[in-house]
């Protein structure tokens, strides 16, 4: 497995959020974390890649144990992370964006490339401030800048939250286009149809627990939204 978290609990100073959470992220595949709002799904996904350290249990990286692993140094070794809120440098151009992370990185400027040759729509944008485009193209952009790091593991956090129908395509085909490549996702997501048809595995997140796991695929979407009751 190429991300590991067993038995993990954590919160915020001494209120924990996630108890006891046991998830895998196969290599070269995607694991999908469903639940409502307040599941303690961003929670989870905040230690996964170091910004919050667990209470009990720990967090492995293709069999290293990178629990007490600042996050900076989670990147060097294949972490990258989008979070929510589709974040950028909001009065950089989306180029100037895309070359703060390139510039330095060995082979920085072919992975930049690479990037926009999965998000051509945002080839014409490149001399736009970040803050002027749209939630899609903000969102677009933050997943370029984090596959310009060359992960091995690529954990997004509600990626088509809030996005115009026709970018959610366009996001939904690019992970796959990753997943295909050989890229292994840890994917939260409120929205159970993409995530578990494109998931080798899923689990569910209620109240910081998981009340539900499984293989995914298009027949376990009902699985899910029975656990989720929705």
């Amino acid at each position: 497995m190429m991300l590991e978290l067993c038995d993990v609990h954590v919160g915020y100073g001494p209120a924990v959020v996630v108890h006891g959470v046991d998830l895998t992220v196969p290599d070269g595949g995607l694991t999908a974390v469903l639940g409502h709002n307040g599941a303690g799904k961003t929670t989870l996904l905040r230690a996964a890649v170091g910004l919050l350290r667990p209470v009990r249990g720990s967090v492995w990286f293709d069999g290293d144990d990178i629990t007490r692993l600042p996050a900076h140094r989670r990147v060097r070794r294949g972490l990258a992370y989008v979070p929510q809120g589709q974040q950028s440098f909001a009065d950089l151009t989306a180029g100037e964006n895309l070359r703060l992370v390139a510039d330095g990185r060995r082979d920085g400027r072919g992975r930049l490339a690479q990037a926009l040759d999965l998000f051509p729509a945002l080839m014409p944008l490149l001399d736009r401030r970040a803050g002027l485009l749209s939630g899609g193209q903000r969102q677009q952009l933050a997943i370029a800048r984090a596959l310009i790091t060359g992960p091995r593991v690529l954990v997004l956090d509600e990626p088509t939250e809030g996005i115009q129908p026709s970018v959610v395509a366009e996001i939904e085909h690019a992970v796959l286009e990753l997943t295909g490549a050989g890229l292994s996702v840890l994917l939260v997501e409120q929205h159970v149809g993409f995530a578990v048809t494109a998931a080798l595995e899923f689990a569910v997140l209620e109240s910081g627990r998981v009340t539900a796991t499984g293989a995914g695929g298009a027949g376990a979407a009902d699985e899910v939204r029975a656990a989720m009751a929705i």
